[in-house]
């Protein structure tokens, strides 16, 4: 055989429903809800310890956006997933008009142009353009009969997704551009792709990363890889957010040092502890049982998503799903590798536990649709 994996059969959906709303609302996996919930209240628990000890408080506005996520939630999953799939060139050319604009209007936080500030809300579109690019791959490999993709396609998926990777490197995100390698990849791996197309593909990877550190990075990016490979070059610069995370993770033991008692998040000397390094804090007030039940939340999320695509009746189904549970896997891996030092600083969030509306809000936008393709499995029989 001489493709990667299994390509996926296309099963055509039909109109016939054979079961009614109650009984396929019983049918429906809901292990990736509970697992967002559950993660959402450790998180809104986590961000209150991490930012007691600051000017303003976030929990009341972390517990405005959950809430809004929960609706946000019940909307997309009311609606059929085929509608938003058809929908989705419309919503991919707003994604890239709203990245465009962020360019020239867009408030400028942390190094990274790529909010828009509404009075005292901020929106990123990049989040946005994750969940629409995630839609329009969907779209098109889902029309695609062959059992494996040809070059051509490939470089169309390529395209796709590099289109808003540049407008959000070029907003000096970095971390969030990295965010449509593994939606990308995931589609490509499950539609198939020969070995030869993996390998040349590496190459060119290798190649665009050249180019992205000699002429797509500014001088602190670099100064941040530099330091995750010498971390004790600039232990008080570059190095210093990794070193200190790390003492928060270790200090923690196995079964931290209790709620809101932790000494790197309390006494400041964690930076971006409610955002990025918010795991850091989790892992010093409740110690290595603590971030392994966390740890378990998202792998409850991955697999029930996992078996939600694997018993979903139609192409479109499964590519949309296995591209959202490839953002969340990524998101949760990436983060939980940079707090210990595995990794880069990127600045990559923690789904559903750092703080962040935009996040927030996409992430349960993502779970409404996992949803959605199990409720409607029936009709697409």
């Amino acid at each position: 055989m001489n493709s990667f994996s299994k390509p996926i059969s296309r099963i055509a959906p039909l109109t016939s429903d054979d079961a009614s709303p109650l009984r396929r609302l019983g049918n429906v996996h809901w292990g990736p809800l509970a697992a967002a919930l559950c993660l959402s209240f450790i998180g809104l628990a986590t961000v209150h310890s991490a930012s007691a000890d600051l000017p303003i408080d976030h929990l009341p506005k972390q517990a405005l956006w959950v809430a809004i996520g929960c609706v946000a939630l019940t909307v997309i999953f009311s609606i059929g997933y085929h509608r938003l799939v058809a929908l989705s060139p419309i919503l991919y050319a707003l994604g890239l008009g709203l990245l465009i604009l962020v360019l020239i209007l867009g408030h400028r936080s942390g190094g990274a142009k790529s909010w828009f500030a509404i009075g005292p809300v901020s929106i990123q579109p990049s989040e946005f353009a994750k969940l629409a690019t995630a839609l329009l791959l969907t779209r098109y490999l889902s029309l695609i009969k062959s059992p494996t993709l040809r070059v051509r396609e490939i470089v169309t998926v390529c395209a796709l997704a590099g289109v808003p990777m540049v407008l959000i490197a070029l907003e000096n995100d970095l971390g969030s551009a990295a965010m449509f390698l593994p939606v990308a990849g995931a589609l490509l791996l499950v539609c198939g792709v020969r070995w030869r197309q993996l390998l040349l593909a590496g190459l060119l990877g290798a190649v665009l990363a050249a180019g992205m550190w000699s002429f797509g990075m500014r001088e602190y990016q670099r100064t941040r890889i530099v330091s995750f490979f010498s971390p004790d070059q600039d232990p008080l610069g570059a190095g210093y957010q990794v070193r200190q995370s790390k003492i928060a993770v270790g200090s923690g033991q196995w079964l931290g040092r209790g709620y809101m008692q932790g000494t790197q998040s309390q006494l400041r000397f964690l930076p971006e502890r409610h955002t990025d390094f918010i795991m850091a804090v989790l892992a010093e007030e409740w110690g290595f049982l603590g971030v392994v039940a966390v740890l378990g939340l998202y792998s409850l999320f991955v697999t029930t998503g996992a078996n939600i695509a694997m018993r979903s009746r139609d192409r479109a189904g499964i590519l949309l799903v296995v591209a959202l549970l490839a953002m969340f896997a990524f998101h949760a891996l990436y983060n939980a590798a940079m707090v210990v030092g595995l990794l880069p600083v990127t600045g990559i969030p923690l789904p559903f536990l750092s703080y962040g509306g935009s996040f927030t809000l996409v992430n349960f936008l993502a779970t409404g649709l996992i949803l959605n393709v199990d409720f409607r499995r029936y009709v697409n029989r």
